[in-house]
């Protein structure tokens, strides 16, 4: 049997990440900084596949390109989207048809997903089922926001609903955005037609016995929303304690788990963590205190300035005594000036320039 290749779906538009997904697609946001797009390759590789299919916008396909990620000795091709019209999980999948084996299953994966899956296990359920399709799945607090599958002692999934109401789900195992497909799946996706696997196919295949299902306990977050993606960062820094070495001109407080980036410099009597993630090139001046937060590369902290729960997009700067709260999100290369301070959850656009505190949760733009 030939190798199986995956395909990864990576044309989202992350509008609830906005305004980071502004000027980034969610596969590129860093996680311990590392984009999540990385995490996948590797974890594609340690599987032993070989080749990655992205399925991609134009927009999207120049974004990562430009980062230019280790490819982890995978094969990577793109198949891109139409343009203004996106193809949803479905058209995606027969988009890229010319470049999936017809005689062999093949992988799809979320890119917006992160996913501690065994993709051979799936693959053996999805064999001795001699299924269509079969999804990974997960245990989720609240099922209501994803696709439910009931699954039967044989592997088989019974029923699946996407979204249901909240609380008449019939189970709490969740679509995990894994699967591992058989080329007929090509024959119900038309040509060219946007299409939704988890609302048009799915139920179909699970009333005709052909739908599998693989449970598994391992991580799995969807990084779709601002608090999500800090969760993930944290249980990741929980796994781990970072080694690396920083310049700093004094006496600086670090509190694990913390992860620095290449390159961060941090003034006297600043305090760093628990749980704060600071990429490549951060200046940091003295008497700042940084917690809970992401800090994207090339970001500027001014002294006695503190950053608590909150994103800061790449190259940013962030003035002298400012204070920024709880669920914020700052925009690449926005300008913070000295003495601003924004309550929970602002959100300020890139490049944009900001000069007054804001106390209640909007967009500045």
């Amino acid at each position: 049997m030939k190798p199986l290749k995956a395909l990864i779906l990576a044309g989202g538009f992350g509008t609830r990440l906005r305004p980071i997904s502004c000027t980034r697609p969610k596969s590129l946001f860093p996680i311990v900084n590392k984009p999540l797009l990385q995490w996948t390759f590797e974890r594609l590789a340690k599987n032993n596949i070989t080749e990655a299919i992205l399925a991609v916008n134009h927009q999207t396909e120049v974004y990562i390109k430009q980062h230019r990620i280790p490819k982890c000795e995978l094969h990577i091709r793109y198949s891109r989207d139409p343009l203004r019209k996106p193809l949803g999980t479905g058209g995606p999948i027969k988009k890229a048809e010319k470049l999936i084996s017809h005689d062999n299953p093949f992988l799809v994966l979320n890119g917006d997903i992160f996913a501690d899956v065994n993709y051979t296990e799936v693959l053996n359920i999805h064999k001795e089922g001699k299924a269509v399709a079969t999804i990974a799945l997960h245990r989720a607090e609240d099922p209501s926001r994803y696709g439910v599958a009931e699954l039967a002692e044989d592997n088989r999934i019974k029923r699946f609903i996407e979204k249901p109401a909240r609380g008449t789900a019939p189970t709490n195992l969740i679509n995990a955005g894994v699967y591992v497909l058989s080329p007929k799946i090509l024959d119900y996706i038309p040509n060219g037609k946007t299409v939704s696997l988890e609302r048009e196919i799915f139920p179909k295949l699970a009333d005709k016995g052909t739908l599998y299902g693989y449970a598994f306990e391992g991580l799995w977050m969807d990084i779709g929303k601002p608090e999500e993606y800090l969760q993930l960062n944290k249980i990741l820094l929980d796994s781990f304690t970072n080694k690396r070495k920083l310049r700093s001109r004094a006496r600086t407080e670090v509190k694990n788990p913390v992860a620095f980036d290449k390159g961060v410099s941090i003034g006297e009597k600043s305090f760093i963590g628990p749980y704060a993630v600071l990429g490549r090139d951060i200046v940091v001046g003295n008497n700042v205190h940084i917690r809970d937060s992401v800090i994207f590369p090339g970001v500027t902290v001014g002294d006695s300035s503190s950053i608590n729960g909150a994103i800061i997009g790449e190259g940013a700067i962030i003035g002298r005594g400012v204070k920024i709260e709880k669920g914020c999100i700052i925009g690449d290369y926005a300008k913070i000036k000295d003495n601003v301070s924004l309550a929970e959850n602002i959100s300020v656009c890139p490049a944009k320039e900001v000069s007054e505190s804001a106390l209640t949760p909007k967009c500045i733009y």
